[in-house]
């Protein structure tokens, strides 16, 4: 069952407010059934309100506006749906009494604004808002549902969670939506969309695979619709484990797992602890665990080594070992996790030492170059990477690869 969610105001047009309405409605749309397939944002115009109404009650069975039902001259989207609906407003005076009820102890008198939203058009059917002024209007088109909410973000969950999807699900049998979102480490869309072709050409039609990129990682989903929840889990279950002989050691995540917090519990569970010693990264790593409640429990601190003297003194890398090699290589940055995870007697740390840019690259290494560590248990190993010219890019790709590897590094060590 298709939906299509319209929102409205000039705000959003000029990137005032960021339109959070639409992707928050289609994320519990999903969930309840309902495939949105189209979102629009448009002004505050009324000829622009009517030609999407024109086009929308065309081509699908429900309508989802937000925004324009407030009491200021700007507000101007029930009377645009008056001119489409071809009625007119008329004083409704069990929404005046939620008015009333709403704004007793805020406002000493009601005034002619206030009464203004308790105008509504004459044909539609109100669903009363518990949480705001504007009233909620449906209106049944031809058979398409059209359904005006308050674009306050908060008058709208309400009336989504409370009154709109429990009326669409009642109304219409949208069926299941299922979806697994699979991460993937290190392998661009490209190479990892070859190395799946045989695997995609092999999944049935009520499957749908997506590709997500984004620096350094992947999110690969797969999307199954109809109306046997048992035959489309099952059946995404199987496709997932049939990626583990191609790209299993690239997989680090399912769904909406954080990494971070991931590594945090991982260790929480085992009464490990963590330690980390940053150069490159500039005590990202460091800044991405603290924001976790309870890290205090696991972390017990960093340091952020960004010169060489630091390194030196502050983590015990040898001066030799920087004059010979170089800040940015596997020697220094081992020496650097060795002498954190000694510093701060923790079970495990992480090290990393590389080229940020946008200048002090070379020939040799190139801006982008970047040497993680990991250590704990006795053991040290350490990668290099290429994470590009850019230089918060290679920030952040430097932290999260960090802290994705060093789980993979303790679940590898078993503890």
């Amino acid at each position: 069952m298709q939906v299509e969610i319209i929102t409205i105001g000039d705000e959003l047009l000029i990137g005032q407010v960021i339109d959070t309405n639409s992707a928050w409605m289609g994320q519990k749309l999903n969930e309840a059934g309902f495939r949105v397939n189209r979102i629009t944002s448009i002004g505050d115009s009324e000829s622009d309100i009517l030609d999407i109404l024109k086009e929308t009650t065309r081509r699908s069975p429900i309508v989802l506006l937000t925004g324009g039902l407030g009491p200021t001259r700007d507000d101007i989207t029930k009377e645009a749906l008056c001119k489409f609906f071809k009625t007119k407003l008329v004083f409704n005076h069990i929404v005046f009494g939620d008015i009333e009820t709403f704004l007793k102890g805020r406002l000493k008198n009601i005034n002619e604004l206030n009464r203004k939203q308790a105008m509504v058009p004459e044909n539609c059917t109100v669903i009363r808002n518990s949480v705001g002024t504007a009233p909620i209007l449906c209106f049944n088109h031809s058979g398409v549902l059209v359904i005006s909410m308050p674009g306050v973000p908060s008058e709208m969950k309400n009336a989504m969670d409370k009154n709109i999807i429990p009326l669409l699900r009642d109304k219409y049998s949208p069926g299941v939506i299922i979806h697994k979102t699979v991460h993937i480490l290190n392998i661009p869309e490209a190479v990892l969309a070859e190395m799946l072709t045989k695997w995609e050409n092999q999944i049935p039609d009520f499957i749908k695979v997506a590709y997500l990129p984004s620096p350094g990682k992947l999110r690969l989903r797969l999307t199954g619709t109809g109306h046997d929840a048992t035959l489309i889990n099952n059946t995404i279950n199987c496709k997932v484990n049939e990626l583990y002989p191609i790209i299993g050691n690239n997989i680090y995540g399912f769904d909406d797992e954080k990494y971070d917090e991931a590594l945090l519990k991982l260790l929480f569970n085992h009464d490990l602890t963590l330690s980390c010693a940053e150069s490159c990264s500039g005590g990202f790593i460091c800044h991405r665990l603290t924001s976790i409640p309870g890290a205090s429990k696991i972390f017990k601190g960093g340091v952020i080594a960004y010169s060489d003297d630091v390194k030196i003194n502050d983590l015990g890398v040898k001066k030799d070992s920087i004059v010979k090699f170089g800040a940015v290589s596997r020697q220094v940055v081992e020496e650097m996790v060795s002498g954190i995870c000694t510093k701060f007697k923790t079970d495990y740390s992480i090290a990393t030492s590389g080229i940020a840019g946008p200048t002090g690259g070379s020939d040799e290494k190139p801006v982008g170059t970047v040497w993680i560590a990991w250590a704990g248990k006795g053991k040290v190993i350490s990668r290099k990477f290429q994470f590009g010219p850019n230089r918060e890019t290679t920030i952040i790709r430097s932290s999260e690869t960090a802290i994705i590897m060093l789980k993979k590094f303790i679940e590898e060590k078993e503890l």
